[in-house]
């Protein structure tokens, strides 16, 4: 089986090894008198995700796609940490013959990442643990107290301001083994002539239209 490794769009360089992702629970077992304990359900946690990830420095033959130099990858990390941006982490499955299987889908934060360099053991690579939190959409609430006269109460007005989880939302594609641009532009944008929009909108993955691999997740317009 073949795994892929998104972070906010961009593939890993070297698919991870393990990955653990911590489903929390809120649930509170309380004691009651003569009673025994009970347990309170409570609405779930905030699933929490770790890997360890190889960046090489030199070229492998096992590397995926169009690898890049630590650097970059470590400045992507350094940019989702200090732009407090959440993000979307996918892990894309495939069987040896291309099929797709189950995927991750997550928006989360970036927690926590540490760096680890040996020359012993990974020469010139680094190696990078990194820890992220789901993050769960919210909405606000404005509220607008009005002054009246002669005494009366004052009225208060609350406004529901949008859940920004009804926001318009990109839409994503995982590139199947024998897709093209031209097939994915006219199957989902209706037009074939789109491949160049969706080559545009994911140029930093796509160096040419012509070449996309099987795991990709293109967005599309």
């Amino acid at each position: 089986m073949a795994y892929h490794f998104y972070i906010d769009g961009v593939l890993l360089p070297v698919t991870p090894a393990s990955l653990k992702i911590k489903v929390k629970n809120q649930n509170k077992t309380v004691s009651l008198l003569n009673e025994g304990e009970i347990n309170f359900l409570k609405l779930p946690g905030l699933s929490e995700v770790q890997f360890e990830a190889l960046l090489p420095q030199v070229s492998y033959p096992f590397t995926n796609g169009d690898a890049k130099t630590a650097e970059y990858y470590l400045s992507k990390l350094e940019r989702l940490k200090i732009e407090k941006k959440h993000f979307q982490f996918i892990v894309s499955r495939t069987t040896t013959k291309g099929k797709l299987l189950f995927d991750t889908n997550m928006t989360v934060s970036l927690e926590d990442y540490e760096i680890a360099e040996d020359a012993k053991d990974l020469g010139m690579d680094v190696k990078v643990s990194v820890k992220l939190k789901q993050y769960r959409i919210f909405s606000t609430k404005t509220i607008q107290v009005e002054q009246t006269k002669n005494g009366e109460t004052p009225k208060a007005t609350v406004t529901q301001n949008r859940d920004a989880s009804t926001a318009p939302q990109s839409k994503t594609y995982t590139v199947q083994k024998g897709d093209c641009l031209w097939n994915i532009a006219k199957k989902y944008c209706g037009d074939g002539a789109k491949y160049k929009e969706i080559a545009e909108l994911n140029k930093d993955k796509i160096k040419n239209p012509n070449l996309i691999y099987p795991g990709q997740v293109l967005t599309l317009p």
